[in-house]
């Protein structure tokens, strides 16, 4: 897919095309980028790739470990957090890669591990002990596998120390 078909593409999502992350299903056809966008409820995270020049990288090889914020994650930020994150592109790419961790760590990878290290740098906490958290993010869909890696699905942003 062309980068014109990937921008027309996450405007069509973004004109209302809403599918829940529920909807979300693995398909190991379409990298992470596409499968986010294809979802329709990752509008805000699609918008903010873009903003920080990460879609192509997140469209590589991999393999990548998504934490993927949902659109209601993103509205849950305090008033003008976003909006101030896609005018710095500095801090909006820490946040970003903040979500993101190297290889391919499945479900039942994470559920053993206790944190793990960030492609941004820093390490995120995991608690398994009652549903799967990610800092203070809950897991509310996981391994939504793609041709370059996997998506867990989480319900609010992750923002770095």
């Amino acid at each position: 897919m062309n980068r014109w078909t990937r921008i027309v593409t996450a405007t069509v999502v973004a004109l209302g095309i809403a599918v829940s992350p529920t909807a979300l299903r693995a398909d190991s056809q379409k990298d992470i980028v596409d499968t986010a966008v294809a979802a329709g409820s990752f509008t805000t995270l699609a918008k903010a790739l873009q903003a920080a020049g990460l879609v192509d990288t997140l469209k590589g090889a991999g393999p990548f470990t998504v934490f993927a914020p949902t659109d209601a994650a993103f509205a849950k930020l305090p008033a003008g957090t976003l909006a101030a994150l896609l005018a710095d592109k500095a801090k909006l790419t820490k946040v970003l890669t903040y979500h993101v961790v190297a290889g391919r760590v499945l479900a039942a990878d994470v559920v053993k591990l206790k944190d793990a290290r960030t492609v941004e740098g820093g390490s995120v906490k995991i608690d398994a002990s009652s549903g799967v958290k990610v800092n203070d993010a809950t897991v509310i869909k996981a391994d939504v596998l793609a041709s370059n890696g996997v998506i867990h699905v989480i319900d609010t942003v992750l923002l770095p120390q």
